[in-house]
């Protein structure tokens, strides 16, 4: 069983968390889930429901898949060491890092990015790509893969890159299973993105 490490913080875009949870959480003899924040107790998310911290950053930087979403309370503007603390030595340690949104203006805040491709929420590229001068920025695409990380672009975006985790880590008909049973239309080709277009992103 593999371990998902959530990052939780108050203003995180909801869709960015529970989107890719709910692929992953359809299989959980595969996966075990936990919230991860800096704070016990619960985080607020953008819509205003309430999370529960499972796990604070200081007790344990060790997962298999990490998973950052974005949204308006992303901390990068205002730095939070004891968070940027934890993806550093967390994403050393996991197999997959994953981000949703503007949290990958979170990794690349980090320098985990550094010298990567990677992608963000089209709406807000221009804004998140000053964090990572570093980053391989990639506009037109619906999520990027580099190695062991992979960058989603805007808020339902993160969903189809979740089934594409599972379908490396696992295989890409299980990936299509998921799908099939949340009667959801997975995007499977990384490069279709039409909000690049839309919103003038190359």
């Amino acid at each position: 069983m593999k371990s998902i490490g959530a990052l939780v913080f108050p203003g995180f875009e909801t869709l960015d968390l529970f989107g890719p949870l709910e692929f992953f959480g359809w299989l959980p003899n595969e996966f075990n889930i936990s919230t991860v924040g800096d704070t016990a107790g619960y985080v607020t998310c953008r819509s205003g429901q309430r999370v529960a911290v499972d796990h604070l950053v200081d007790e344990s930087d060790d997962y298999d898949l990490l998973l950052v979403p974005g949204g308006p309370g992303t901390p990068v503007e205002e730095v939070n060491e004891a968070i940027n603390d934890w993806i550093r030595a967390a994403s050393e340690k996991a197999d997959i890092v994953m981000s949703v949104c503007t949290g990958s203006a979170l990794l690349a805040r980090t320098g985990v990015l550094d010298g990567r491709k990677a992608t963000t929420n089209k709406m807000r590229f221009n804004w998140a790509v000053q964090f990572g001068p570093k980053v391989d920025w990639i506009g037109k695409a619906r999520w990027v893969e580099d190695g062991k990380f992979f960058t989603s672009s805007g808020v339902s975006a993160g969903m189809d890159m979740s089934l594409a985790v599972i379908a490396r880590v696992l295989d890409r008909e299980t990936a299509r299973h998921v799908a099939r049973c949340a009667e959801y239309s997975w995007t499977e080709d990384p490069a279709s993105d039409p909000f690049a277009v839309e919103h003038e992103v190359s």
